[in-house]
């Protein structure tokens, strides 16, 4: 039986306590760090279901922040932001940012392989904000409490935007006081915006985006901003977009994975028989440089579209196998070579992230699991039948909570 509200009503007038992202909390897409990864001491070992309310279409995973969970759904054919009580799954306000009628799309349940309509994107909260893009690259700022629009910023309309097929997937990213996000026109290809106002703080570039979120990480002691485009992998200072390294990838019908940084190596994949594999980057005086470490072409060994995996002491653990939808695998890859340590088949296109020790495993046909994060040996822990749906999100944890996404449900487990 579902608990909370019909995400089809909408609460006025509620005050929601506590919007600024604190410990424990995951604010935006990929966790704290976008890294998928929550540093929980404990080892989960069991999985006990909270509450469960319908979510209709997409794949927007949750953002969790002071207490709120916020997604993005379709409803008539519009996208709208909601935010839930993370206790309960009540819904708190929704708010319409855009067309959820996607180009080619329509309610492709599972098992079909076709992306259907409804919200690519996940939210981002920061101080008091939430954040949000939709498929037209037009970012927008909400309160957090409320859902009221503060500012919106259309990039093919103010940037002379050009937005790929199937359309924008790319959730907003935040560094100090700048919204990075790709999609502008020649010159203006990467964009960082002001957070506060929606002005453009810097532009640059001729490239071409991709799905994929701009990742912010630190290698060798410097923060960068690293886009997936068209053209490959390309990192810029976060405060004025200089470029600081790039390395070519091959890119076909579409890439919507996050470039994983493991130390001084960066993965990065797409499906659609180029493969998947890794980069070193190194630094001499104030130079990087970016040299191909290995790479497996094609659909088998390490190539993936939109399933990230996440790196730990050495090894990459994620759903490899583009198209393989109801039975792809998990597998453990070792990060420096690219050799497969082990894999199990049955996940398909769902996603993973890192608890502590534990992998929290979503398939695409909705089964949760929990897994030992070991290159010795695939060893699972639980498993659960957790939603109905299709799910090409990726979970969120807060709290000792799991939040999971499908193309019909939402829903939170307590994580033992």
């Amino acid at each position: 039986m579902y608990q909370g509200k019909i995400w089809e009503t909408v609460c006025g007038g509620l005050v929601v306590c506590g919007v600024v992202a604190l410990a424990g909390d995951w604010p935006q897409y990929r966790g704290p760090n976008q890294d998928g990864i929550a540093p929980e001491p404990a080892a989960l070992h069991s999985l006990k279901p909270v509450w469960k309310v319908p979510a209709n279409l997409g794949f927007s995973s949750f953002s969790i922040a002071g207490g709120v969970a916020y997604t993005q759904v379709s409803r008539n054919g519009r996208e709208l932001c909601v935010a839930l009580d993370a206790k309960t799954g009540k819904e708190l306000w929704a708010t319409d940012i855009g067309s959820g009628k996607y180009p080619g799309g329509g309610d492709a349940g599972a098992p079909s392989n076709k992306g259907g309509d409804g919200p690519r994107a996940t939210p981002t909260v920061n101080d008091g904000l939430v954040y949000v893009g939709t498929q037209d690259i037009v970012v927008q700022a909400l309160d957090a409490k409320t859902g009221k629009k503060v500012w919106s910023h259309d990039v093919i309309k103010e940037n002379a935007g050009l937005n790929i097929k199937w359309n924008s997937a790319q959730s907003p990213a935040i560094e100090g006081d700048l919204l990075f996000v790709a999609g502008g026109g020649p010159g203006q290809t990467l964009l960082a915006l002001n957070k506060k106002t929606g002005a453009v703080a810097w532009k640059t570039g001729d490239d071409v985006m991709t799905h994929s979120t701009p990742t912010l990480a630190t290698i060798h002691g410097v923060r960068q901003v690293i886009f997936f485009l068209k053209s490959g992998l390309v990192a810029v200072a976060p405060a004025d977009g200089k470029e600081l390294w790039r390395y070519p990838f091959t890119f076909k019908v579409a890439s919507a994975i996050n470039p994983v940084v493991a130390g001084d190596i960066v993965y990065c994949a797409n499906g659609y028989d180029i493969g998947g594999g890794a980069c070193r980057v190194t630094k001499n005086g104030d130079t990087f440089k970016a040299e191909k470490l290995w790479f497996a072409e094609g659909n088998k060994q390490a190539a993936t579209i939109w399933c990230t995996p996440v790196a730990k002491d050495g090894y990459l653990y994620g759903m490899f196998g583009p198209k393989k939808f109801g039975v792809g695998p998990l597998k453990c890859i070792d990060v420096k070579t690219g050799a497969v340590k082990w894999e199990q088949p049955g996940y398909g296109s769902g996603n993973v992230i890192l608890v502590g020790q534990t992998l929290v495993a979503l398939a695409d046909d909705g089964h949760l699991a929990l897994v030992e994060a070991t290159p010795a040996a695939y060893k699972e822990i639980a498993r659960v039948k957790a939603v109905a749906g299709k799910c090409w999100s990726t979970p969120a944890f807060a709290d000792g909570r799991l939040y999971i996404r499908s193309t019909k449900e939402g829903a939170c487990l307590e994580a033992k």
